[in-house]
């Protein structure tokens, strides 16, 4: 299969009807993430097609239950979920956090040649982040802890804000450790191409 093939397929089973164009802008970032990670080893994964399942469809596979309003992604790294999101529904806006400065250059020249206008780009650690306006909620697929997500962005979340924390199995012990004030709901992924569980939980913060 090609990587538009895989795609498309992906994109049928998960129930997204995304138009040829937004299709085309979103293989043209793995073909600009492809050709920067050979240089700078931005993701591990290199093989077309498991791109397109690993980051794209997983990616996307959260929309149905991720809430309206602006988003910042938290350790982004190569604009992971926040490109593939921005990409898909244009009329969010996207920030994308990494403390990485050859990532956050990657996802700035990926916002420009894209022709994002909905993204932008902060490079530095989250706990120090002081945007100018704070975020409806934060997402990311990069932090090991539930609890530590919500601590390291909280400052950037609108109170009564949300965060979507995308796990794999179930984290039982994770969600045990979240303090009393946090609400928590967990939702099974459906992602297909990809073996193994995914998750999404989605928090908010009580005061």
């Amino acid at each position: 299969m090609t990587p538009a093939s895989t795609l498309g397929e992906g994109l049928e089973r998960l129930g997204l009807p995304l138009s040829d164009t937004t299709r085309r802008k979103l293989l043209a970032y793995l073909e600009l993430l492809a050709k920067w990670n050979r240089t700078y080893n931005i993701t591990a994964v290199r093989d077309p097609e498991r791109m397109v399942s690993h980051h794209l469809i997983d990616s996307l596979s959260v929309l149905p239950h991720l809430p309206q309003g602006t988003l910042a992604d938290i350790g982004a790294g190569g604009g992971l979920p926040g490109i593939p999101i921005a990409i898909a529904q244009p009329e969010r806006t996207v920030v994308l956090n990494d403390s990485n400065h050859k990532k956050g250059a990657f996802m700035q020249q990926a916002a420009i040649e894209l022709g994002l206008g909905n993204v932008s780009v902060h490079v530095g650690r989250a706990e120090e982040w002081r945007p100018a306006q704070l975020f409806d909620g934060a997402i990311s697929r990069a932090f090991s802890e539930l609890s530590d997500f919500v601590a390291a962005c909280r400052h950037v979340v609108k109170p009564g804000g949300f965060f979507a924390a995308m796990k794999g199995v179930y984290p039982d012990e994770e969600i045990a450790r979240l303090p009393d004030n946090v609400r928590f709901a967990p939702f099974r992924l459906q992602v297909p191409l990809i073996e193994g569980e995914r998750h999404l939980v989605l928090c908010t913060q009580a005061g």
